[in-house]
C-alpha cells in the first residue's frame, strides 16, 4: 500500500489526486495526509470525499510533523506554483518521492535547486505534464519514433486560449507573475514539453515578443477605470463583453472546462478564504501578458514557432511539424460546447516529402485533457504501462526545461534580447536517474 500525503488541497488534488485514489486506487494506495494553509479546503475535501474525514490535517509550517506522524512514502504537490519548490525541496530532504503539478516551479532558479536537490536525495520528482498522454499526442510520438517525418527541422505551434478560459487566468492568482511565473510559464510550460518530448532535442536558446493587449487597466474593452472589483458584485459588469460572453444578466452559465470547476460540493457555501476567482480582469495590479511570438532554437537543429494568445473567439491549437522526409499537421478546437460554429473530430494528417497525404483518425477517450487524464492516472498509481514502448512520464529535468524556456519568453519580451537556458538554469543539465 503506498501512502500519499497531498500538499495544497486545491480543486485540482481534489479533482485530479483525491477523487481517482479513493474511487478507483484504493486497493494500492491511501491517502495519509492533507496540508493546506486554509482549513476552509479540508472542509470542502472531506465534504465532497467522506473517506477524507479522518486524514490528518497539517499546515505549511508543520510539515516535518505531518511526515514524522503519517509516514508517506510520496508527496503530492498541487498547490499555488510559487509554493511548489518550497515542498519538493523538503520532502527531497527527507528522501521521499514527489508528484508535482505542472510547472514544477515558477522560475528556472527553483527548477535548478530541485534538481541539485534530487541529485543527493533517495526520492525523484515526477511532474504530471498531461498534455503528453493525450491519444492524439501519443500518436504524433509515435509517427516520430516510425521515422515518417526523418530528422525534425522545424515545428509551428499556434495556441489560442478563449475568452472565457483565457480571461479567468486573470481573474485568480495567476495574474501576478510571484505567483506563477507568469502565463508562459503556467500555461506555455505544457506546450514546451510537448516539443521537448516529440523531438527528443533539448532548448537552447530564445527570442520572443509580447505583451498585454487585452486585460489590465489598458484593455480596451475595459468598461471603467476602476480597480478593486468583481463580478459578482460589479456594477458595470452588463457592459463587460468577457462577463456577458458567458452570462445572462440573472445567472451565471455551467460552463464545462477541464481547469474551472473541478469541485461541485452540495451544501459548501461562499469561496476558499481570502480566495477570489472572479477579480477584475481589467484591474491594475495585473503584471503578466496576455500575449506572445516565440522563436526556439534547439540542440540537434530543430527551430519552434510558437505563438499563444488567451483571448481569441475559440480554444485549440494548430501544430505542423516538418522533417527530412515529411510532416505531420493537426488542427484542435477544445472545448466544443464553447465555440460558436461547427467542430470536426480531431485527425492528424501526413505528408510524406514525395507522396501521397494520409489522414489518420486517432480513437478518443473519455477524460480531461483530451483523454490523458485518466492514463496518466494509471501510470501514478499503477504503475507505468510495461506495454508502451517510450517513455511518457516526466521527470526533473522535463519539468526545468519547460519552465526555463517559458521564463527565457517573458524575460526575452522585457529585455529585447535573446535569452540562452543555459544562462538561466545556470550549469549543465544534470542527467536524470
Amino acid at each position: 500500500m503506498k501512502k500519499y500525503a497531498i500538499c495544497g488541497v486545491s480543486n485540482r488534488a481534489i479533482g485530479m489526486f483525491i477523487r481517482p485514489i479513493v474511487q478507483h486506487f484504493s486497493s494500492e494506495n491511501e491517502v495519509v495526509a492533507l496540508l493546506d494553509a486554509d482549513p476552509r479546503r479540508f472542509e470542502v475535501c472531506r465534504q465532497a470525499h467522506t473517506e477524507m474525514e479522518n486524514v490528518p490535517q497539517y499546515l505549511p509550517k508543520q510539515f516535518n510533523q505531518m511526515v514524522k506522524e503519517t509516514n508517506p512514502d510520496i508527496v503530492i504537490v498541487a498547490s499555488r506554483d510559487d509554493t511548489h519548490v518550497d515542498y519538493i525541496l523538503q520532502a527531497l530532504q527527507k528522501d521521499l518521492d514527489v508528484i508535482v503539478e505542472k510547472p514544477m516551479a515558477t522560475t528556472a532558479e527553483d527548477c535548478k535547486r530541485i534538481m541539485d536537490a534530487e541529485a543527493t536525495s533517495k526520492g525523484n520528482v515526477t511532474v504530471t505534464f498531461n498534455y503528453r498522454y493525450s491519444p492524439i499526442h501519443t500518436r504524433i510520438k509515435e509517427l516520430i519514433l516510425e521515422g515518417k517525418v526523418g530528422r525534425i527541422t522545424s515545428i509551428d505551434l499556434n495556441w489560442y486560449i478563449d475568452t472565457y478560459h483565457g480571461s479567468s487566468y486573470f481573474q485568480r492568482w495567476n495574474r501576478m507573475r510571484e505567483f506563477s511565473g507568469g502565463l508562459s510559464i503556467h500555461k506555455s510550460s505544457h506546450h514546451f514539453d510537448l516539443i521537448n518530448w516529440w523531438t527528443e532535442q533539448t532548448p537552447v536558446e530564445i527570442f520572443a515578443f509580447g505583451g498585454l493587449y487585452y486585460y489590465g487597466d489598458e484593455g480596451p474593452l475595459n468598461p471603467k477605470r476602476e480597480d478593486g472589483r468583481h463580478c459578482s458584485t460589479c456594477a458595470v459588469r452588463q457592459n463587460c463583453d468577457y462577463y456577458t460572453r458567458w452570462n445572462t444578466r440573472t445567472r451565471s452559465e455551467k460552463i464545462k472546462d477541464d481547469h474551472l470547476g473541478t469541485v461541485e460540493v452540495k451544501g459548501t457555501k461562499g469561496n476558499y478564504t481570502n480566495y477570489r476567482p472572479d477579480q477584475c480582469i481589467f484591474d491594475s495590479e495585473i503584471s503578466i501578458e496576455d500575449t506572445y511570438t516565440a522563436t526556439v532554437r534547439y540542440d540537434k537543429g530543430a527551430l519552434l514557432s510558437y505563438s499563444v494568445n488567451f483571448s481569441v473567439p475559440y480554444e485549440g491549437y494548430r501544430l505542423a511539424i516538418n522533417g527530412t522526409k515529411g510532416r505531420i499537421e493537426t488542427t484542435e478546437y477544445h472545448a466544443p460546447n464553447r465555440v460558436p460554429f461547427p467542430t470536426p473530430q480531431q485527425t492528424i494528417d501526413y505528408f510524406p516529402l514525395f507522396g501521397s497525404k494520409e489522414t489518420i483518425h486517432v480513437v478518443h477517450k473519455e477524460g480531461g485533457h483530451g483523454g490523458g487524464d485518466p492514463v496518466l492516472l494509471e501510470d501514478l498509481f499503477l504503475g507505468v504501462d510495461p506495454n508502451r514502448p517510450y517513455p511518457i512520464l516526466s521527470g526533473s529535468k522535463d519539468g526545468a526545461n519547460a519552465v526555463a524556456t517559458g521564463e527565457a519568453v517573458w524575460r526575452s519580451v522585457k529585455e529585447n534580447r535573446p535569452i540562452k537556458i543555459k544562462d538561466l538554469l545556470n550549469v549543465n543539465m544534470p542527467q536524470s536517474k
